[in-house]
């Protein structure tokens, strides 16, 4: 195998596959990236059994062929060429060497036989549909801050990717929750998606997947089965295991009574949360939230390191209330806001809190007070 191709494509390739890549690993084979090269394109394979990569670049394939190389090593040598750099791969696979050249500088590297690189199985699809990389990025990134990181849950470790029924009829929907919070984000349902069995998509591949989105209008090619999820563009193509268990019924966590509004300028309320938890102890971080008439005080007392209290001027106009709330908690739900104005519902100071933008119910949070 022998090809030429530029730096910049190279980088880009090698560090996606590199990404997924696990560090510590007792299989020497899954710390390889497999290249291929045929035709006017090079594919770049990674895989850590559970999700798989190919990342395809144009380049100049003087010989066809393959081989697989320690993706960090050569991820850190390209990246360390200088920028413009043409560089030239070849590989002798009898001796076992994969030769990187670029301008004077050459390097040889360590190859594994490329029989032995695992390839995904490939799997029937039950639900192929397209999605604008816009959409999907709005789905994964306002809920994946609420996925579990406890291990005894692993179904809630992921974004649960499903149909269901919303405002104005069948929806795209995203739910994640650790039971402390909980993220229900919703899109118009794509065409061809009306039969897509409800996944639940692992937080790593949710990572590696924000790296296809970056091009609001680059379509995505979505593929859905029981136990695998494929997200495809042109160029790259993520595959992934689902996790294997049945996520909660969700709805029943949402309040659906919640009566007390209170309607506050996001950014300032962020702003406000930060600045007093500075003083919070690091276990609880626990914020109080006193509401009046059109005026929130939030305060934080804390015996070991002090208080602070800051006043806000919000519209509310409902009896008063003292909640509690982690202040982690309530900066991350109103960090998802991108419109102006969070609106807050409440019950009572012991009741699942309700947050969305405005009045719109495409995007809702749930967040669970705590005892101040």
């Amino acid at each position: 195998m022998k090809f030429s191709i530029e730096r910049a494509a190279l980088l880009k390739a090698v560090s996606q596959a590199q990404s997924v890549v696990e560090r510590r690993n007792t299989i020497p084979i899954l710390a390889n990236v497999l290249i291929e090269a045929e035709g006017s394109d090079v594919s770049f394979r990674a895989t850590d059994l559970d999700i798989e990569v190919v990342d395809k670049a144009p380049a100049l394939v003087e010989r066809a062929g393959a081989a697989t190389v320690a993706a960090t090593t050569l991820h850190e040598i390209v990246r360390k060429l200088p920028d413009g750099a043409l560089v030239s791969l070849t590989a002798d696979n009898a001796a076992g060497r994969l030769t990187v050249e670029a301008g004077r500088s050459n390097f040889s590297l360590a190859t594994l036989p490329k029989e032995d690189f695992p390839v995904m199985a490939t799997s029937e699809y039950a639900s192929n549909f397209s999605a604008k990389a816009s959409v999907l990025r709005r789905l994964f990134d306002k809920s994946k801050f609420a996925i579990s990181t406890e291990e005894t849950r692993y179904y809630l470790n992921g974004v649960y990717m499903h149909i269901a029924e919303g405002d104005g009829g069948k929806k795209l929907r995203c739910v994640a929750t650790d039971g402390h919070r909980l993220a229900r984000i919703d899109a118009d349902m794509p065409e061809g998606a009306a039969d897509m069995p409800g996944v639940i998509v692992p937080r790593k591949t949710v990572g590696e997947l924000r790296k296809l989105l970056d091009e609001d209008d680059m379509i995505i090619a979505v593929s859905v089965s029981e136990t695998k999820v494929r997200f495809a563009t042109p160029q790259i193509t993520l595959t992934s295991k689902v996790i294997d268990g049945t996520f909660p019924d969700y709805t029943r966590v949402i309040p659906q009574g919640n009566t007390r509004k209170l309607e506050v300028d996001a950014a300032d309320f962020a702003k406000a949360v930060d600045r007093v938890a500075t003083v919070s102890s690091e276990r609880s971080r626990a914020v109080k939230l006193q509401l009046d008439e059109d005026r929130l005080i939030l305060s934080v007392n804390a015996p070991d390191s002090g208080a602070a209290e800051e006043e806000l001027a919000v519209a509310y106009s409902d009896e008063r209330l003292e909640i509690g709330f982690n202040a982690k908690y309530l900066l991350e739900i109103a960090s998802q806001v991108d419109r102006e104005n969070a609106v807050f519902m409440f019950n009572s100071s012991g009741d699942p809190t309700l947050m969305r933008e405005g009045n719109d119910t495409s995007a809702i949070y749930v967040v669970m007070p705590m005892r101040v």
